[in-house]
């Protein structure tokens, strides 16, 4: 550069072709020194239209109220139901109240798992009830467990009464809900509503326990009529069941000379 000439200073022009720059260098050191705070005024400003208005605020409010009133009902419940069976136990001093703890969902309709077993006195062939009526019978036990066999148990055979018409009958499970009904008459004279309990001749389960009504009756059938039964005890939601024991065998006595 010769001596004595200033040096060349940018043209404005080229000063303002370069604008978006220098707007970017300002915005960084705009939010360098406020330390994001004017981002966080923007989005707030942007997303204020979607922040839960009175309405919205009222409708979660009363949605909490709800959820917590479920709670509530379903906690009474429960409570009203343990204190029920806690209540049964003390009364039925021939009955043993246990918990379902298992059940398969490939089986659901041919066993359950109790969480008592030998320790408590249940033994296998003892009677099972439930809320209406019987559930089936303890087909194996552990000295915690007993595995019981349902009234809807393919495998499962139980002599029954229709005490209006006094006709016996052999209850069949079907794998599903309701078990077929056979009967030994090839004139039962039964129809739907009649109640069906258990067989006064049968010797492997206590005479009249309630077993169910009869819902359809298939006259055509061979050899012998056949019908559906509505089991009373709710086998499909059941929880609790009582298992009806035996009393302990007392030792016999020796006998003096």
């Amino acid at each position: 550069m010769p001596i004595g000439r200033l040096p060349r200073v940018p043209s404005l022009r080229l000063l303002i072709q370069s604008w978006p720059w220098w707007l970017l260098l300002v915005a960084l050191v705009g939010l360098r020194l406020s330390k994001g705070a004017v981002l966080s005024d923007a989005y707030a400003l942007l997303s204020r239209p979607f922040w839960p208005g009175s309405a919205q605020r009222e409708w979660l409010q009363a949605s909490k109220g709800l959820e917590w009133q479920a709670r509530q009902a379903h906690l009474e419940q429960d409570n009203r139901r343990l204190r029920a069976l806690l209540g049964l136990k003390r009364a039925n001093q021939g009955k043993l109240t246990a918990a379902v703890i298992s059940r398969e969902p490939a089986g659901w309709w041919h066993q359950l798992l109790l969480g008592a077993g030998q320790i408590q006195g249940i033994r296998a062939g003892d009677p099972v009830v439930g809320p209406g009526g019987l559930v089936g019978r303890v087909a194996s036990v552990t000295p915690t467990t007993a595995r019981v066999a349902l009234l809807t148990d393919p495998a499962s055979r139980v002599g029954v009464w229709v005490g209006r018409t006094q006709r016996h009958g052999l209850l069949t499970g079907m794998g599903t809900s309701r078990p077929s009904l056979v009967f030994l008459e090839k004139d039962p004279q039964v129809r739907p509503g009649d109640l069906v309990v258990t067989s006064p001749a049968s010797t492997l389960l206590p005479p009249g326990l309630s077993v169910g009504v009869i819902q359809s009756v298939d006259e055509k059938a061979v050899p012998a009529p056949t019908a559906v039964v509505q089991l009373s005890a709710p086998l499909g939601s059941i929880d609790w069941v009582q298992v009806l024991v035996q009393p302990p065998q007392s030792p016999p006595q020796p006998t003096g000379p």
